[in-house]
């Protein structure tokens, strides 16, 4: 870790208000520095002054203490008494000027807490053109008059200097940390701190003490709850000051309750002591729409305001905010989920079983499966029945628990009684079953409760649930089949036709019709106002089904921003979650491979449970490594990919596709060219048309096109969009560079950098085969200007560039050498002699101008 989290953290993120201020002071103007307190106020006019030469400075500091004292912020530099009859504004200036030689620039912080005289000395060499001012106030708090007027009469500028962003507050972590800082750590360190630089580094002191903040696999990342050093306590109390007992109360109501309407904190306080609060910047009030909220005015508050509530007093105050809105009717949905919350933790029984039922669902849909779950267990135990622990099924689904769903689903299966518990029973069952892998098991229960539902909204949702365990397990044409019997059960319900939309979506995504899976997905998202509440599993499945067919359809940019969102949506806790394997993907395609490890590594700390959606995008994570050459650790994170993502599908192909490339990256790339069929055949089977494009076109990468060319060029019929036709295109291509140029050229237009590489690559190979030496220089100068574009990245063709020289044998004994094979070991795997394989290393070192295996990996590492 940086010696800076000891010494004082790194100045970054404020590049814009430095260049501001420093131009302001050589220039002659003076300048106000405001912003609240922790935000660096004080270290950016430090850094001002740094690098400025022939001025005289003279610092002062406001505190309470000194502010009793006539000129006490200037006293370690006021010696002497006025001459008689002498100005003391006079007098004052004279000593200040005699303190060192150059231009006088007098640098006052916290000015705001200057005395009265000192106030007037700052105002009077403004005014008369004195000094140079750098001051520092902190906005909200009252300041002298003198100091108000500096700015107020134009004597000197006044920036305002904001909070830190999230991307600024990721370079200082960065930078403090001494290391790359989980994406999701930025943003939740970010959130905590406000982006005030004083919380934020005394929030980390703590993460670090406690090991909430820790550096794993390369990225440091934040397990777990806040942690509150007494410092920090201290810190926050402080901003937040001395309370009356109204005050405190209205501090504590919005502690437990944020974001809490206007109306109903006014209700249980007074309005003229909530604006008493608000006018301190304790608490800020939000317009929502129709609805005024209030919030807390910085998040830190709520923790000090809790942490300083004993249980009694924080039951109490809980339980006042649930019957406050009880008593309002719980006219809205979110109404009824907060009531229920604060009634649990308040320890006070909520009204009923059904509105503890009611508000477990609203959790779950809300994407918040750990509170669902505390929900819909105290259902249960208020006696809300079958439907409870059908709902709690799913959601410990989604959290990683499917043998306790299963354990508690098979228990109640005897009390399901009517229609609709025996429907919702078999649902959460069945679903569970199929994320299990037990298949068979799982379409047995979906079929027989279908055959015995007589409505036809329960119909539709057990056809739709059979669709999806179709999806899971690689029958896309069994699934289309349920779909179209779930669409016959009419009228479509609101949850129905949500969970429906996803499905199709989903199964046109990976059977190839990617145009129909966006135009699908585009109109139920839009709708998802009106749908959101009742379908928990239609958002996330919609967003994967978009981001793959955009991602197999080529389009990079719209995929890279819907795997985005995705992870954006919650910690991970999805029914459809490893998003950042798309995010990842796409990197990849553009050739950041670096980037692609960095998009896997923080989606995986964000996925907390091990699922086969972690499978894949630790399979992205090993495909990034293999590229980059990190060939041991690619083969570690692959084998946990593996054991992960072999339950399903479609899971599982990125992961295949990662093995192709581990392989590659060893040098066996007869094994490579096995995996790669295998993986084929495999999609094929699974009806997983769009991952099955890319598959077969790493043959074509492998230097294999005649495997791949007739499948690619039969694939252009059976999926949808122009990429397919471009990468069978570029397996006929062989041998032609002209062709191969143009399918550069268009991989290029679509951001697919790393196969443009390849092809160019292979253009100045087929330039070079056929004597034309002139044309095959100018096709590898544009192979090396793409290339240097995929840092890092090796793959066959792009070797082929840095070894032009090279047999293909001398090529393939190469890569293994620079992968630390011995000679025995690459004499075994190639079926040589130790001495053929000796001879064809010596052989090529000789043409490479190189000494040993070691200069040979350095040659390969900068492409």
């Amino acid at each position: 870790m940086s010696e800076q989290l000891g010494s004082g953290w790194p100045f970054v993120g404020r590049g814009g208000p430095l260049t501001t201020v420093r131009e302001a002071l050589r220039s002659g103007a003076g300048v106000m520095i405001a912003g609240d307190a922790g935000v660096g106020k004080s270290r950016l006019a430090g850094q001002a002054l740094a690098g400025l030469k022939g001025y005289a400075v003279v610092r002062a500091l406001g505190t309470e203490t000194a502010s009793m004292i006539p000129f006490g912020a200037f006293a370690h530099v006021l010696t002497g008494p006025p001459q008689g009859g002498e100005n003391l504004l006079r007098w004052a200036t004279r000593h200040l000027r005699g303190t060192g030689r150059g231009e006088l620039l007098v640098n006052v912080d916290d000015a705001h807490r200057l005395d009265p005289a000192s106030a007037a000395l700052v105002h009077y060499l403004a005014e008369r053109g004195e000094a140079t001012l750098l001051v520092t106030v902190r906005t909200g708090e009252p300041q002298p008059a003198p100091v108000t007027a500096l700015w107020k009469d134009e004597l000197i500028a006044r920036i305002e200097l904001p909070p830190l962003m999230e991307t600024e507050v990721g370079q200082v972590l960065a930078e403090a940390l001494g290391g790359e800082v989980a994406a999701a750590t930025v943003r939740h360190l970010a959130r905590v701190s406000g982006g005030n630089l004083l919380y934020l580094r005394e929030v980390v002191l703590g993460g670090r003490a406690s090991g909430c903040l820790a550096e794993l696999d390369g990225q440091w990342r934040w397990r777990g709850e806040l942690s509150m050093t007494t410092r920090l306590h201290e810190l926050v109390s402080d901003r937040i000051g001395h309370l009356d007992q109204d005050e405190r109360e209205v501090l504590e109501l919005v502690a437990f309750g944020e974001p809490l309407g206007a109306a109903l904190l006014e209700s249980l306080t007074s309005a003229r002591t909530i604006e008493r609060v608000e006018a301190r910047g304790l608490v800020v009030a939000v317009g929502e729409g129709r609805r005024e909220h209030v919030r807390l005015g910085h998040p830190l508050y709520g923790e000090v305001v809790r942490a300083d509530c004993g249980t009694l007093r924080a039951r109490r105050r809980r339980r006042m905010l649930a019957e406050a809105l009880e008593a309002t009717g719980l006219r809205r949905r979110e109404d009824e989920l907060r009531a229920a919350v604060w009634r649990l933790d308040s320890g006070s029984a909520a009204s009923s079983p059904e509105m503890l039922l009611s508000a477990a669902g609203l959790a779950f849909a809300r994407r918040d499966p750990r509170l669902a779950a505390r929900l819909a267990r105290a259902a249960i135990d208020a006696g809300a029945g079958v439907a409870a622990v059908a709902l709690l099924g799913q959601v410990l689904m989604v959290l990683g628990d499917a043998d306790s769903a299963l354990t508690a689903l098979r228990q109640a299966a005897k009390t399901a009684v009517t229609e609709s518990e025996r429907a919702q029973h078999a649902f959460s069952l069945g679903i569970n079953l199929a994320w299990a892998g037990a298949d068979a098991e799982a379409s047995r229960v979906l079929d027989g409760v279908a055959a015995t539902l007589a409505d036809p909204a329960w119909r539709q949702e057990a056809h739709i649930y059979r669709g999806v365990a179709d999806f899971l397990a690689g029958r896309l044409t069994g699934a289309a089949g349920s779909l179209a019997q779930a669409l016959a059960c009419t009228p479509m319900t609101v949850r129905g036709a949500a969970h429906a939309a996803g499905l199709e979506a989903w199964i046109d995504a990976y059977s190839g019709r990617f145009e129909r899976s966006l135009t699908v997905a585009e109109r139920a998202l839009a709708g998802v106002a009106g749908w959101g509440d009742e379908a928990p599993h239609a958002l996330p499945t919609l967003l994967d089904a978009r981001c793959a067919a955009q991602a197999f359809s080529g389009r990079l940019e719209a995929a890279a921003r819907t795997a985005e969102e995705g992870m954006g949506l919650a910690a991970g806790e999805l029914s459809v979650s490893g998003f950042g394997a798309y995010r990842a993907l796409v990197s990849r395609l553009r050739g950041d491979a670096e980037g692609a490890t960095r998009w896997c590594r923080d989606d995986a700390a964000r996925l907390p449970v091990r699922t086969p959606y972690l499978g894949r995008c630790l399979g992205e994570l090993a495909h990034a490594l293999a590229l980059l050459g990190r060939t041991a650790q690619a083969r570690t994170t692959l084998a946990e990919a593996e054991e992960l993502a072999a339950r399903w599908p479609f899971t599982r192909q990125p992961v295949l596709q990662a093995a192709v490339w581990v392989a590659a990256a060893g040098g066996d790339l007869d094994e490579a060219v096995r995996l790669c069929l295998s993986a084929a055949d495999l999609a094929e089977k699974h009806e997983q048309l769009g991952p099955l494009m890319f598959v077969l076109h790493d043959l074509v990468r492998l230097g294999m096109p005649q495997l791949a060319a007739d499948r690619l060029s039969a694939l252009t019929e059976r999926v949808e969009g122009p990429l397919a036709g471009l990468l069978a295109r570029h397996a006929r291509a062989t041998g032609d560079p002209g062709e191969l140029r143009v399918v550069a050229e268009e991989f290029e237009r679509l951001g697919m950098v790393l196969y443009a590489a390849e092809a160019t690559a292979q253009e100045s190979a087929a330039y070079r085969q056929s004597g034309r030496g002139t044309l095959a220089r100018g096709a590898q100068t544009r192979a090396w200007a793409l290339a240097k574009r995929c840092p890092g990245v090796t793959t066959p063709a792009l070797v082929e560039l840095a070894t032009p020289e090279l047999t293909p044998r001398q090529r393939e004994i190469v890569q293994l050498a620079a992968a630390e094979l011995t000679n025995r070991q690459i004499a075994a795997r190639l079926t040589l002699s130790t001495r053929t394989v000796a001879n064809h290393l010596q052989a090529a070192y000789d043409k490479l101008g190189v000494n040993d295996r070691t200069e040979v990996g350095r040659l390969l590492a900068a492409l």
